[in-house]
């Protein structure tokens, strides 16, 4: 049964709010002013991360009733752009997840990367959650990573990374991803947006180039994203 959209984001909204009357307010892209703080924490409006919620809920009912237990679908939303992972039967239950997610509303492009085959085991599923929980971790500690506003996804070793970051900070992030243990490859799922639009952190410009691969062997190939650049792929460090 689906999930009721209200109650969430009323709730979302409303710890939003507090967070901004806290002195830690959300940065809207384009807005007319934002402080550090707001710029630290996400680059979605306060409207975009509550559609996300309620799209990933959304996303975790429809599949389950498609599905049931034959089937595992995760999806993770950044600004209407979804992200589908998980394990499905046959080539045709892939492409019914895709357009089972496509109808859900603000959904606005979908990046398929189920994969056919079995349910990937409870033990690999354990440690995805761990590479991400590292993944996350090094990319507070690591300086120019506007780390708030990137969502990171793991299966099977695989990273997959969204958010709206500059073509540096995308750069930046997916060697950081890359460089830990256990990662098999980094897929960067960014919406790259121009500098200038940005308000942006004392301290927080500038990052080191990196080489991206945009080869894809190894994993499906994705629906068309829509805007945002595509994407791409990166091989491990």
């Amino acid at each position: 049964m689906p999930v009721p959209a209200r109650p969430i984001a009323r709730l979302l909204i409303g710890l939003a709010c507090l967070s901004a009357l806290s002195g830690c307010g959300l940065f809207v892209v384009g807005g007319a002013a934002a402080t550090s703080a707001a710029v630290a924490t996400d680059r979605r409006t306060a409207g975009e991360q509550v559609d996300d919620q309620t799209i990933e809920l959304r996303v975790s009912s429809e599949m389950n009733k498609a599905f049931g237990d034959k089937a595992r679908v995760l999806g993770t939303s950044y600004a209407g752009r979804l992200l589908l992972v998980g394990d499905v039967p046959t080539d045709a239950d892939r492409q019914r997840a895709e357009t089972i997610a496509r109808d859900i509303s603000k959904v606005r492009a979908v990046d398929n990367y189920i994969r056919v085959g079995d349910i990937t085991p409870l033990s690999v599923r354990t440690n995805d959650t761990w590479l991400t929980s590292k993944v996350k971790s090094q990319l507070v500690a690591t300086e120019r990573v506007p780390f708030r506003t990137i969502k990171v996804t793991t299966e099977r070793g695989v990273v997959y990374l969204m958010g709206k970051v500059t073509d540096e900070e995308g750069r930046l992030s997916a060697s950081v991803a890359s460089s830990i243990s256990g990662v098999n490859k980094v897929v960067k799922l960014f919406t790259i947006v121009a500098r200038e639009t940005l308000l942006t952190e004392p301290g927080k410009q500038g990052a080191a180039p990196v080489t991206d691969d945009s080869s894809s062997s190894g994993a499906p190939t994705p629906s068309p994203a829509g805007d945002g650049g595509g994407a791409q792929t990166m091989p491990v460090q």
